[in-house]
């Protein structure tokens, strides 16, 4: 049987283990630079990132991308990304849409290891790039066993 000796160096040498770094904000602009291969990217009032300034439990927090486009065959939106600068990983997901979605508005829900920015990076089919950046305090944070 264990001893609480043994526990304690057990958790010591865990509490050693290297764990997984988080992003930071210059490997999200990379990151950024990458999807984008380095055209400009405007702040535009046409994307609405929306998302709680305040998330108490950054392990679900739910998140709205709106885009105004006609969605028509010549004036789409091609791609929305969400990027965060703490997180594991920069990129959390990306959407491919088509004129055939009708309409430019994606939801879902997102986890944040700690307060961070983030940012709604929308590819429009003209091959411009539109983003909405929102900074959100995050009380209870997700993500901290790396995954």
């Amino acid at each position: 049987m264990p001893t609480r000796r043994d526990l304690l160096i057990g958790a010591g040498a865990i509490a050693l283990l290297p764990s997984r770094a988080a992003a930071t904000p210059q490997q999200r602009d990379r990151e950024i630079t990458h999807l984008t291969g380095g055209a400009p990217v405007s702040n535009d009032s046409r994307v609405t990132l929306t998302i709680p300034a305040l998330a108490e439990n950054g392990l679900s927090v739910f998140t709205t991308v709106r885009v105004a486009s006609p969605m028509t065959p010549d004036d789409y939106v091609k791609r929305i990304h969400i990027l965060v600068e703490r997180n594991p990983i920069s990129r959390l997901l990306t959407w491919h849409l088509s004129p055939a979605s009708g309409v430019a508005k994606v939801s879902t829900n997102i986890r944040l290891a700690a307060t961070q920015e983030v940012t709604a990076l929308v590819e429009m089919s003209d091959g411009s790039f539109l983003q909405d950046r929102k900074t959100v305090v995050v009380t209870f944070a997700a993500c901290i066993d790396g995954r």
